[in-house]
């Protein structure tokens, strides 16, 4: 039986980043529960980059993984379009505050010259121009060649079934056989606390939670730069797509067991009702539609390093909406404090103890 330095459970974007950080540097095995990565949260994703997207505490890693999403060619220009009503000003001036001195750039706009179409309630209006695309599909992939590329093995189908650690090493069974390693990762995004028992773990609280998204048609179809509008509220957002389609989220939360996530009728009902209370664009087709999984600590920060109690157990989880645009920072980071080494220019700035698993 071979021996791994390191095995992660979850070859999403948590484990599958973590993997190509640390695989030219020790032997490592990445297990995935099914058929093919990323089949969960990270092959649902909403797929833009935005510097405020998860707060001021998840900023810092976004912002620093923007250049290097950059210089792999993974992201695309969007801008990003805040919107309120009049009696949300007080929302819009606490977000402006909330960014204020980060470095992202947010200018107060009326949102009206901006959007054709929008109806003329939504008076108030933030722009952050550094909103981009991101590729994501491209971006996993990436990481798991270059997984593959230094000699880590990627193995699908190998739902965990027990870990048992003796002899400082862990005994793991899967359902595509028994493996061995010195360290176990958990990346299992919505699995984690459910790895994190069966390894004799103390669970953290990562909640899984059901969001849902459309593909939609509409007439007209989103005007030539338009940009990704969400609520300032956080009641919806929306972005523009291929082929003049439309991307639609109601913003759902709504607390769910790990699973194979499938879109409620009253939450897609909720969203297109929302989204005709924003612009005068009828739905002319709902085309697609389905839901992911966003798991999330307690105190809605990820959770990055070795468990406390636990030898030879290490956090890689609870990346909440945000996973995958914090890709290439967090790995760099979980990636120094699983081999022990210090972090990269890159992120040597970012004040890693606020993501460790000792804070619970």
């Amino acid at each position: 039986m071979t021996r791994y330095d390191i095995a992660i459970v979850g070859a999403g974007i948590a484990g599958a980043s973590l993997a190509a950080e640390v695989a030219p540097h020790a032997r490592v095995l990445l297990l995935e529960a099914e058929e093919r990565p990323g089949y969960h949260a990270t092959g649902r994703s909403a797929a833009f980059w935005s510097e405020t997207y998860g707060g001021p505490d998840i900023q810092p890693l976004t912002t620093a993984s923007g250049p290097l999403l950059r210089a792999g060619g993974f992201l695309e220009p969007l801008g990003s379009l805040h919107i309120g009503r009049a009696a949300e000003q007080a929302q819009v001036d606490a977000f402006l505050a909330e960014f204020e001195g980060s470095g992202v750039e947010l200018r107060a706009v009326d949102p009206r010259e901006t959007l054709p179409g929008l109806r003329p309630e939504w008076t108030l209006g933030v722009h952050e121009p550094s909103c981009e695309y991101i590729d994501v599909g491209g971006l996993h992939a990436a990481y798991l060649a270059a997984v593959r590329r230094a000699g880590g093995e990627v193995v699908v189908s190998a739902a965990l079934e027990a870990a048992t650690r003796g002899n400082d090493r862990w005994s793991l069974d899967t359902r595509a056989g028994r493996f061995e390693a010195d360290i176990l990762v958990d990346a299992a995004g919505a699995w984690a606390d459910p790895v994190a028992v069966m390894a004799g773990a103390r669970p953290v609280g990562v909640q899984p939670y059901r969001r849902t998204m459309l593909q939609l048609r509409t007439d007209p179809a989103p005007p030539p730069g338009c940009p990704h509008v969400a609520h300032i509220g956080g009641s919806f957002y929306f972005k523009p797509e291929a082929g003049g389609r439309l991307w639609l989220s109601p913003h759902d939360e709504i607390a769910s067991d790990p699973c194979d996530a499938a879109p409620e009728e009253l939450d897609v009902a909720i969203a297109i009702d929302r989204f005709e209370h924003v612009v005068d664009w009828r739905v002319a087709a709902l085309e697609h539609k389905w839901a992911g999984l966003r798991s999330f600590a307690p105190d809605r920060l990820p959770v990055y390093g070795f468990d406390p109690a636990v030898e030879g157990f290490f956090w890689c989880a609870g990346q909440g909406g945000f996973g995958i645009q914090t890709a290439p920072a967090a790995a760099k980071l979980a990636a120094a404090l699983l081999l022990g080494q210090p972090p990269g220019a890159e992120v040597a700035q970012i004040d890693a103890g606020r993501y460790s698993p000792r804070r619970f």
